[in-house]
Formats: C-alpha cells, sequence, structure tokens
C-alpha cells in the first residue's frame, strides 16, 4: 500500500499568521516525508480540488485574501465557483476518503461552541461517515467540551485517547472527560482493521496530547478565552468565521504562545499519524 498521510488547508490559509503558516505546512510536508511516508495536502485550487499541492500552490494558499474556508457542504460551491478554497477537516476526509487515503493528521477538531446559538461543527458529522483513522489533539479548548464528547458518542464515532484515559482539549493536555486509553499504535491499527472487516461506518479517531513542554495552563487558557469571546461578541462574527476570529485573538492576548503551541501539536499529530501509516503498511504486508 501506499504510505500516504492526509493533511488539512485550512490551518495555512486560516489557521496560523502569514509567512508564519506557508513556512509551517512546508516543515509538516517534510516531517512526513522524513518518517518514510507521502504528505498529500488537500485543497481546491481554481475550482480543481488537489490532493497534494505544488509550492507555489501552497504559498498562494497562504498568502492570498480570497481564500474560501470549505466544510463539505461547502465543497460544490466552491467548484463551481472556480474559486481557491481550504479544506476544514471534514472537507479533507471526504476528499481523502475519495482518494483512497486512510490517515488523516490536523490540529484539532470542530465540535459544539458554547456561545448561546446552535452552532455545531461539519467535522463531526463526517467523522461519523468517513471510515479513517484521523489523529488530533483533541477539540479546540475554546469549545462546549462535554457537549462535543457526547455528540461524537451519538454520532458512532470511535475515539481513542493515545497514552491517556482523559481527553486532551488542543492546548491542554487533558481536562476531566475520561476517554478510552490505548497505548501503542499497534492497537489503533487493529480496532481499524476490525472496522474495517466488520464494514462499520465512522472514523477512529485518535486523540494525541500536546507534548508537555508546550501546554498551556487550562487556568490561564480559560482567562484568554474569555477576553476573546468578549470580543467576539462585540465583533458579532457568526458561522465559520468563529473560529479563525477566536483563534487570533488568543494569539494576539498570548504574545504568540499559542501559535507556537499550536505548531508542536501539529507536528506531534504529524509524527503519530506517519507511525499509524507504517504500521498499516507493515499490518497489510503480513495479512
Amino acid at each position: 500500500m501506499e504510505k500516504i498521510v492526509a493533511l488539512e488547508s485550512t490551518v495555512i490559509a486560516h489557521g496560523l499568521p502569514r509567512p508564519l503558516n506557508v513556512q509551517v505546512a512546508q516543515q509538516l510536508e517534510n516531517l512526513v516525508r522524513q518518517r518514510g511516508c507521502e504528505p498529500k495536502t488537500i485543497a481546491i485550487i481554481e475550482g480543481q480540488i488537489r490532493v497534494g499541492l505544488t509550492l507555489d500552490e501552497l504559498v498562494q494558499l497562504g498568502m492570498r485574501d480570497d481564500v474560501m474556508k470549505v466544510g463539505v457542504a461547502e465543497i460544490a460551491i466552491a467548484l463551481a465557483k472556480k474559486a481557491w478554497a481550504a479544506t476544514t477537516v471534514s472537507a479533507t476526509m471526504r476528499i481523502a476518503t475519495m482518494d483512497n487515503i486512510e490517515v488523516f493528521a490536523t490540529g484539532g477538531i470542530g465540535g459544539v461552541h458554547e456561545i448561546q446559538k446552535w452552532d455545531v461543527s461539519q467535522d463531526l458529522v463526517e467523522l461519523s461517515r468517513t471510515r479513517m483513522i484521523v489523529v488530533s489533539a483533541g477539540p479546540k479548548s475554546l469549545l462546549d467540551l462535554r457537549s462535543t464528547i457526547e455528540m461524537l458518542e451519538t454520532l458512532q464515532v470511535t475515539v481513542l485517547g493515545y497514552r491517556t484515559n482523559k481527553m486532551p482539549a488542543f492546548y491542554v493536555r487533558e481536562v476531566d472527560v475520561p476517554v478510552q486509553r490505548i497505548d501503542s499504535v499497534s492497537e489503533i491499527v487493529e480496532i481499524y482493521l476490525e472496522k474495517c472487516k466488520s464494514n462499520l461506518p465512522g472514523s477512529v479517531l485518535v486523540f494525541n496530547p500536546i507534548p508537555a513542554e508546550y501546554e498551556i495552563n487550562e487556568e490561564l487558557l480559560s482567562e484568554w478565552d474569555r477576553r476573546a469571546k468578549e470580543e467576539l461578541k462585540r465583533s458579532r462574527i457568526e458561522g465559520k468565521a468563529v473560529t479563525p476570529f477566536l483563534l487570533a485573538k488568543l494569539a494576539e492576548i498570548s504574545n504568540g504562545r499559542t501559535v507556537r503551541s499550536n505548531i508542536e501539536l501539529l507536528k506531534n499529530n504529524v509524527s503519530l499519524a506517519c507511525d499509524i501509516v507504517n504500521e498499516l503498511a507493515r499490518r497489510r504486508g503480513s495479512l
């Protein structure tokens, strides 16, 4: 089997400041190659789905001001408009599975927002539909974490904590929400292969805690979240623009500390995804 790791593009276009976003995208692709796998960053370029980007496309995606942010529901709109578009977790998963890619590394997944309005990410629905292994540092800490894990359970997503029995939350290594602990890559692969064998829908969602040295204290992060959400209320921003706005505000309030942590958790997730791909290839070769 080809040893491919899918990478999303929203982090490039909407998640990190310029020009750091392009540099990090290249670092992540290089890290995948160093670990014996092939990176496929997914995006929509001038109305065409791309599974793997050229360096020029990667740079333009990070520097243009007209890049859409698309989930599965908006893929067709971007195609019809011949637009440039960055794919969220849900859109990356859907496109990756169309290309028979089985492992995807991202930063954080979307979830259920705390704001007093119904706002639930398409990521959760796609995780329930698409069978692949998704490596993430958990739901973003600015979400309603208990509601998010309950929604994942309701949608029958297989959730695993890699070497932890508590859910990580992006910048925070663990919060008081229990998850099923798994201690080895071989166990992750075995669970995924059983899903394939039984033709069970949905992803194996692997929560991989941020490395301890880059964790941000939960109390400090809560204070930063509070200040960012106050700014959000004043701005009247809604929908897909909410998370990028809050992440930008957190970066501003924390003097860049959240950005540094974001980069390190991305690298950590890519490394684990490569280990999973290599183990999956080994198992497939021995079957």
